[in-house]
């Protein structure tokens, strides 16, 4: 038994960050309706926080709050891409590895072990240096490394539920294997892929902004996080405020996801149910 969605409202911490997001969310998309790109003004380069630019101005003269606003959009836009091709390429496999018992479907597994030993990060970045700097080459690099985490969770989820009553019973009717798939397990599996999402986003963001801090994400002129933050480091400590507003973006919208991921955790959870916890 899972407890009433009403039960989230009453929990302060995931209810800020449903809040938090959803602002992220709609500054985001809705930033080419109220404002135009930031434009480059090297008069006013390197200013520091003012009434007309609350988080100062970078080396070209363009206003970081704007420029981490638009930014916002090709940040998000590669963590968002990059989490549903790994739902695509890791709920299937862990299904069908989960359901079915055989060297293949191990094969696959042993696949996903082997790819969860090697830290994701060193080879998301040689892909991408590979492939060369672009918001593809960041999305195919960490859907290529992260899907075995979703393969994984599915697996072991469906490897408990296989055994249960219901699906022996819908096996007795002579239901077949892909419509006890998607009909009777892929249901159950939902709560969890929905957490694991939640909280996959805000490491993919992480890694997204990594990348581009090494200059393999998104080029010039787009605006985005992690090239902003790497580019301030040339003028730190004097421009102390350059990093400040990426840095707090970034911050703030990891730390939103968290959160609300923790809350829909607790909702779904079964075994916190069963606990009694509050």
């Amino acid at each position: 038994m899972n407890r009433s969605p009403s039960y989230l409202l009453r929990d302060t911490l995931a209810v800020s960050g449903a809040i938090l997001l959803s602002i992220i969310l709609s500054l985001a998309l809705l930033v080419p309706l109220i404002s135009i790109e930031p434009e480059i003004n090297l008069g006013k380069r390197l200013m520091e926080p003012s009434y007309s630019a609350p988080f100062g101005t970078d080396r070209m003269g363009t206003d970081l709050f704007m420029s981490v606003i638009w930014g916002a959009r090709s940040t998000l836009l590669m963590a968002l891409s990059t989490v549903s091709f790994c739902l695509l390429i890791g709920v299937p496999i862990g299904l069908i590895a989960g359901y079915y018992r055989n060297w293949f479907c191990d094969a696959l597994m042993r696949l996903s072990d082997i790819a969860m030993a090697i830290p994701e990060i060193m080879v998301a970045i040689a892909i991408a240096q590979a492939l060369g700097p672009s918001a593809s080459s960041v999305i195919f690099a960490l859907s290529v490394t992260y899907w075995p985490f979703w393969a994984r969770l599915v697996y072991a989820e469906t490897r408990s539920m296989r055994n249960e009553v219901f699906i022996e019973s819908a096996q007795a009717l002579g239901a077949s294997p892909w419509r006890i798939m998607a009909l009777h397990i892929l249901p159950g599996l939902v709560p969890s892929i929905i957490v694991r999402t939640s909280v996959g986003i805000g490491a993919t963001i992480l890694s997204t902004v990594t990348l581009s801090c090494l200059g393999l994400g998104p080029p010039p002129p787009t605006p985005e996080w992690g090239r902003t933050i790497s580019e301030s480091r040339e003028y730190l400590p004097e421009a102390w405020w350059y990093p400040l507003a990426p840095g707090l973006a970034v911050f703030f919208t990891v730390l939103a996801f968290y959160l609300f991921g923790d809350g829909v955790r607790r909702i779904l959870s079964p075994r916190s149910f069963r606990r009694g916890t509050t």
